[in-house]
């Protein structure tokens, strides 16, 4: 076949090309060198508003780069505006069950952060957690007293809202600055060990806001006047929450040497059963001797003193 050949069968082509657009606009042409194409290759078709897939696929991508560059350009909002601390309390009912949840039945190989925090700490399930916490102790241990009169009327009871506070106080104060403290140590000991890759401080401080939670149903129980039975209860509450911690922070300190990871989950487990023997033994304390009411005093006159008889008034002389 000569090169005039070649030509014109092109050009004829062509021609039976457009002429079958102009008849059947959606219609897509193929030419016989398609058909000498690898089957790797792939033909674009064309549509009926003249415009290519490919382009539409390009444009769609380009507009999502734009988004996430636009997002990422966002400037982030400094930690003294509302819509900082916002973030942190953006949970769902579900999301904390899930995670009180998966700190009442704490088993090894479960990480809590990785299985249910996902890299979202909150605030919300700690902050009332806490404030639960510290409610239930101060009316327990008011209703201790209470209950307590009630078997032994000589018992003088008045309300002690000075507990309020101070179960405020403690449980706060343990639920932020031993997270604060754990968070500096393991920060620290990164340097030393480059393989340590510790929680963040939120991270930290919401492992233990809901590692509390088990506390709640055992200071109502405590209010059986059993005291063998209240000390299981506690001992059964401490050591599902200590276990909860251990496992959750075994997979951060185990890069670290056998003696700083003995001594330090060590110490976190002493800190945890020091909180709960503080709670039983200052908010259910036994009653101390001011709470008594004192018993009915006699008087007794002196044994040299001697009774006049008193005559009845009809007897008496005129």
């Amino acid at each position: 076949m000569t090169m005039a050949s070649a030509d014109e069968l092109t050009f004829h082509e062509f021609e039976e090309a457009t002429n079958l657009l102009a008849e059947t606009p959606d219609a897509a042409t193929t030419s016989r060198s398609d058909q000498l194409t690898p089957q790797g290759h792939v033909a674009v078709a064309v549509g009926s508003g003249g415009s290519y897939g490919a382009e539409d696929e390009v444009e769609e991508e380009s507009d999502k780069a734009a988004l996430l560059q636009e997002k990422q350009q966002q400037q982030q909002p400094g930690f003294w505006t509302f819509s900082y601390y916002q973030s942190f309390f953006d949970v769902d009912t579900s999301q904390v069950l899930d995670r009180i949840k998966g700190s009442l039945l704490p088993r090894p190989g479960h990480n809590f952060v990785r299985h249910h925090l996902r890299n979202r700490p909150d605030l919300y399930g700690p902050f009332w957690i806490c404030a639960t916490l510290a409610f239930v102790l101060a009316v327990t241990g008011n209703l201790t007293l209470v209950l307590a009169q009630r078997r032994d009327p000589s018992i003088h009871y008045s309300p002690q809202f000075h507990k309020v506070t101070v179960a405020g106080i403690s449980i706060y104060c343990y639920a932020w600055l031993v997270p604060l403290a754990l968070w500096g140590f393991l920060r620290w000991r990164k340097g030393v060990q480059e393989r340590m890759g510790p929680y963040t401080f939120l991270e930290t401080v919401c492992i233990y806001g809901y590692s509390l939670f088990v506390f709640i149903p055992m200071v109502v129980l405590w209010l059986i006047p059993v005291p063998w039975l209240q000390w299981l209860f506690g001992a059964l509450a401490l050591g599902l929450s200590a276990a909860g911690l251990v496992f959750t922070l075994w997979p951060v300190v185990r890069e670290d040497t056998r003696l700083v990871a003995t001594a330090l989950l060590s110490v976190v487990v002493l800190l945890h059963a020091l909180l709960a023997m503080g709670c039983k033994l200052y908010f259910f304390q036994s009653l101390p001797p001011e709470n008594m009411a004192p018993p009915p005093q006699i008087t007794s006159l002196p044994s040299n003193i001697a009774l006049s008889p008193t005559l009845p008034q009809s007897m008496a002389p005129y």
